[in-house]
């Protein structure tokens, strides 16, 4: 959350203070004539040629009249810039593919004079998380394609300008809201690039610079998979078992409806909320945990669509297992396992499942260790990824295919 102001406040007024502010504005702020005032210019000198080669007195009012215009555009201009603070925010979770909203908070801090006609440019790019590229030139660069280069830019990267339709009263408050869609996981920076107007006659454009910039971290997307034969759970012999015993019991959580679940034990305003069937799960049932594994060899997944692919639905059945009460531990590569009891907790592995990128063999762990169950303290139902063909990932639970998209 940000807040800036496009005039410092504090500064008390003096003319000098106008008249140079007039004359020489503040970084970032530049003035430039729209056609209508680069023809009042054009027009402004003919006129004025005109005036003093036939020395008529019309002509001179004409001009003056012209050149009035011109400066009162200018200082107009200036007022309605002035005492204007705007506070930025930016809620996260940020997902790729879902709306996010940038919400503007704008407040006029002038006594007695409104603003009009303000727009704010906002832009929303991808932050470079490997080293930086070294520079070349399209003469002496190898394999360089300017055109793709440009359009993996454009792909990353979202542009969107917002306006104030209505008037800022004096002493009063608005609110902006500029809406895009993530297309990358990742790091975002999101920017309040720049403030302009065209006030009061449109003859000059103003704009102002701004740079206010947040950044957020952006979740992979859902994606759909098929469920294949679950593996029978199995319950350890030193596992605690339940007090209550049956159908009935102490309502534990809710789950996704499986085959041959009772209509009975449907949650249907659960369901309603989250668009899928919800079933009750008491404490009677088996509670057994999932422990999951996530391993990026560069190696294995060579394919960058393929990796994509493996870390959303990664982070899809990470999230189907915590709604339904079945994920119990969570890890990356060689990293030591985490568990996973609140929601901070998951949205903690979302964080790090959104910069994660290929690791060399060396970094990204050897094969399951299947004859060591001290790596996960939840025991058994490991659940591990492996590419399914030349697109798409298939999870394994102890060997056994369970899932795959």
């Amino acid at each position: 959350m940000i807040t800036r102001a496009a005039n410092p406040p504090g500064r008390r007024f003096t003319w000098n203070a106008l008249l140079w502010a007039l004359v020489f504005p503040q970084r970032g702020q530049r003035i430039r004539p729209t056609l209508s005032g680069t023809l009042l210019i054009v027009l402004s000198l003919g006129i004025g040629s005109a005036a003093y080669n036939s020395a008529n007195n019309i002509l001179f009012i004409t001009l003056s009249l012209m050149l009035a215009c011109l400066i009162l555009s200018g200082v107009l201009s200036w007022l309605n810039f002035r005492g204007i603070t705007w506070q930025m925010e930016l809620a996260p979770p940020l997902r790729v593919g879902h709306e996010a909203v940038v919400g503007l908070a704008l407040r006029n801090r002038k006594t007695f004079v409104p603003t009009y006609g303000l727009w704010f440019d906002f832009a929303a790019r991808a932050v470079s998380q490997g080293p930086a590229a070294v520079a070349e030139s399209t003469i002496t660069g190898r394999d360089v394609d300017v055109r793709a280069a440009l359009a993996q830019m454009d792909a990353a990267e979202a542009r969107g300008q917002v306006a104030l339709r209505e008037r800022l009263d004096p002493r009063g408050a608005a609110r902006l809201e500029w809406r895009f869609q993530p297309r990358r996981r990742g790091r975002l920076a999101v920017e309040l690039a720049g403030l302009g107007s065209l006030f009061p006659f449109g003859f000059l454009k103003k704009t102002l610079s701004l740079g206010s910039r947040e950044e957020r971290v952006v979740w992979p997307a859902a994606v759909e998979y098929r469920r294949d034969a679950i593996a029978a759970e199995r319950r350890d012999a030193g596992e605690d078992r339940l007090a209550r015993a049956g159908s009935g019991g102490d309502l534990l959580a809710l789950r996704r409806y499986a085959s041959g679940d009772s209509h009975r034990l449907i949650h249907w305003k659960a369901s309603a909320r989250s668009q899928q069937l919800l079933v009750r799960q008491f404490a009677a049932e088996s509670t057994e945990k999932f422990s999951l594994w996530l391993r990026t060899n560069a190696g294995v997944w060579s394919r960058p669509e393929q990796f994509e692919l493996l870390v959303s639905f990664c982070a899809t059945l990470a999230e189907d297992l915590f709604r339904a009460g079945q994920l119990g531990e969570v890890a990356i590569d060689d990293e030591p396992p985490a568990p996973v009891r609140r929601v901070r907790d998951l949205e903690s592995f979302l964080d790090r499942l959104a910069v994660v990128q290929p690791q060399p063999e060396a970094n990204a762990g050897g094969p399951p260790p299947g004859g060591s169950p001290a790596f996960f303290r939840g025991g058994g139902n490991r659940l591990t990824f492996a590419p399914d063909g030349a697109r798409g990932v298939a999870a394994f639970v102890d060997g056994e295919q369970t899932a795959s998209a």
